[in-house]
């Protein structure tokens, strides 16, 4: 290992002499450059290398060589001021030409980059970030690396891309990149980015093909040529810029159509070929159709159009019974809207009318609960004013609210009538009367609901007991005892009837709400003795029964709370955190002098593990409990149990016991 380690270092000799030569490094810098390296030599050179090691080198020598150009341009500034260059401008000073030390730097970090990649294949991100070495120093290894690259992440959809980019923007050769895209695809035809991508560059090598035609004279080929050419002109002289000066040849106008008409139909064999092997290769994804109407809608050719109706037609055919499509095809309806102002409201109104027209017909072919929750999001959106809402925040100008209302109410009316009212378009319903300020009408909704085939329902449950609550508190200051009968009555019968599992934020709420009537508030915890009794989980309403346990402390003190634990855990399976809870509460009182309140958590921490002996963070916590508050001799009993019962030593250690 010493003997490669001098090897490579002898190898740094002529540039090191270089740097000194020129004046970049002192003497004792390269000292310290040769003991940097060395020392990371030798730690590539172990039997098993870290990843990071070869980071760390990378990072030493990329600041390395920035400090050594920085310094160079500062010398080099230096001698211009002074008139040196200026003296000898053909013939500038020898020791500034390009030398060794100007290049060592990247081939060494290259070299590295190569030896970390070929021992660690599998990671991704060193090969992009090798990729991105080699771009930014256009370094002529790039093919190579990207070569190796997809060799062996070949079915890695960003690295085809990458390399496709690379070959089109940078090298500006069409056809590899065409051939990259062509390849991945065959590798990943179910990766939609690979797709979308292809599609992406075909269409920006024929807006570049156009823009050369515009340059030639040739305009008809625009979307808007009449009006509009100087405008496009102008928004992509980039393009044009290489074309400037080529000369237009004299053909007769018949040859300048037939031309065209040949370019246009290539252009559009192009992109129908890319659409129809992307559908083929992937038919359901209505995703990835609906990403190519997005491009074809951005693209402003005139052959995208006829291209965007067949990609329309065809998602029409094959997801004629898919609710998102049909959401989405609404909301194309209305494009970029803010982009509208008040002088406009036609056109706005125009666009609102037609995606209101997408909803009702799908309304009349797919009439579910989902096509009737996203037609209310719709309608909603148009009436609430979120600023980040598109739709809410330039409809506000031009719609009424209150026919809007009436719109969404018709509307919910319409999917309780033809059975598509589920719990969450149900809870929709109800809270958009609350949101309208209709408290009496949203009771009454609710009532209705939770009477008919929503009975089981437990947010539906909840919201209407959040509802009777709200009408009892502005009712009057204080609720007559009638009223608190009819209200404890009605959730009575749903706490006994739904399991505890899917009402714990019921429970909670009409817990906190019954907590100032302690005749009802006993009566609830009988209901919840029940209810826990009959889960079939240790895990079921521990929340609940941790919440009780709180209320209980804080308005009646410890002596009630412990009462009330100890009902709680004879219960069948107590759970973990329940046992936690109320140790937590005794370990709490313990810790500010209360010895007896270390005793019932010694107690607890018994009863816990005797139920659970191999929760082995429970010992722990046991253990450091009496190493706090104990002795010695108790903190080296609990210790003792816990090997005794541990089979796994290692385990015990682990604990740190």
């Amino acid at each position: 290992m010493a003997d490669v380690v001098q090897y490579r270092m002898e190898r740094m000799a002529d540039e090191l002499d270089d740097l000194e030569r020129r004046g970049l490094f002192s003497g004792e810098e390269i000292a310290e450059i040769v003991r940097r390296r060395r020392d990371f030599e030798y730690r590539l050179k172990r039997r098993s290398p870290l990843k990071q090691d070869f980071i760390a080198y990378i990072e030493y020598e990329k600041q390395l060589d920035a400090l050594r150009s920085l310094r160079k341009r500062a010398i080099i500034g230096k001698l211009a001021d002074k008139g040196i260059f200026e003296k000898n401008k053909k013939k500038k000073s020898k020791i500034w030409k390009r030398s060794l030390s100007d290049i060592a730097g990247v081939l060494r970090i290259l070299d590295i980059y190569r030896m970390v990649t070929m021992r660690y294949r599998g990671d991704l991100d060193l090969w992009f970030k090798y990729l991105e070495f080699c771009r930014d120093k256009r370094h002529g290894r790039m093919k190579q690396v990207l070569a190796q690259a997809i060799r062996y992440h070949p079915k890695v959809p960003g690295l085809w891309i990458y390399a496709a980019a690379w070959e089109f923007d940078q090298n500006l050769n069409v056809a590899a990149a065409r051939a990259l895209m062509q390849n991945g695809l065959r590798t990943c035809p179910d990766s939609e980015d690979l797709w979308l991508e292809y599609l992406r560059m075909e269409l920006t090598y024929l807006n570049k093909l156009i823009a050369r035609k515009v340059a030639l004279g040739d305009v008809t080929l625009l979307q808007h040529s009449n009006n509009d050419s100087d405008q496009w002109k102008e928004e992509n002289k980039d393009l044009l810029i290489p074309f400037i000066e080529e000369q237009a040849s004299d053909v007769h106008e018949g040859a300048l159509e037939k031309r065209e008409e040949l370019f246009l139909q290539q252009g559009a064999l192009v992109l129908q070929t890319i659409y129809h092997g992307a559908i083929e290769a992937i038919p359901l994804s209505i995703t990835l159709r609906q990403k190519f109407v997005e491009i074809f809608d951005a693209a402003n050719i005139t052959l995208c159009d006829k291209l965007k109706v067949e990609v329309l037609e065809h998602l029409k055919k094959d997801f004629l019974h898919n609710e998102d499509y049909w959401d989405w095809f609404a909301q194309l309806q209305i494009g970029y809207i803010s982009d509208l102002n008040n002088s406009e409201s036609s056109k706005l109104l125009t666009k609102l009318d037609r995606a209101i027209q997408v909803y009702e017909e799908a309304l009349n072919i797919l009439p579910t609960a989902k096509m009737f929750s996203l037609y209310a999001k719709f309608l909603l959106n148009m009436v609430t004013s979120d600023g980040e809402n598109s739709i809410s925040a330039v409809n506000n100008m031009f719609v009424d609210d209150q026919d809007a209302i009436s719109s969404i109410l018709k509307l919910y009316e319409r999917a309780e009538s033809s059975g598509c009212l589920n719990e969450d378009l149900a809870c929709q319903y109800v809270t958009f009367y609350l949101q309208s300020g209709r408290l009496n009408e949203a009771k009454n909704l609710a009532k209705k609901l939770c009477t008919g085939k929503l009975a089981e329902a437990t947010n539906l449950w909840i919201l209407r007991s959040s509802i009777e609550i709200k009408c009892l508190t502005n009712k009057s200051l204080s609720i007559s005892k009638e009223d608190l009968n009819s209200i404890f009555n009605l959730l009575k019968d749903v706490l006994n009837r739904l399991p505890i599992s899917k009402t714990e934020n019921l429970w909670l709420m009409v817990l906190k709400f019954f907590s100032n009537y302690k005749e009802y508030f006993q009566k609830l915890l009988m209901i919840l003795e029940t209810a826990l009794g009959k889960a079939g989980s240790s895990y079921s309403g521990t929340s609940v029964a941790s919440a009780v346990l709180n209320l209980i402390f804080q308005r009646e003190g410890i002596q009630q709370t412990r009462g009330m634990y100890k009902r709680l855990l004879s219960l069948p399976h107590p759970s973990v955190k329940l046992f936690r809870h109320c140790i937590e509460l005794e370990s709490n009182l313990g810790f500010v002098g209360d010895k007896f309140a270390i005793t019932c958590a010694r107690n607890l921490y018994n009863s816990a593990l005797d139920m659970y002996p191999e929760i082995m963070e429970l010992w722990r916590e046991y253990y450091l409990m009496e190493k706090k508050a104990g002795t010695t001799e108790s903190a080296n009993a609990v210790y003792w149990r816990a090997k005794k019962i541990s089979k796994d030593t290692m385990l015990l250690v682990g604990t740190d016991l």
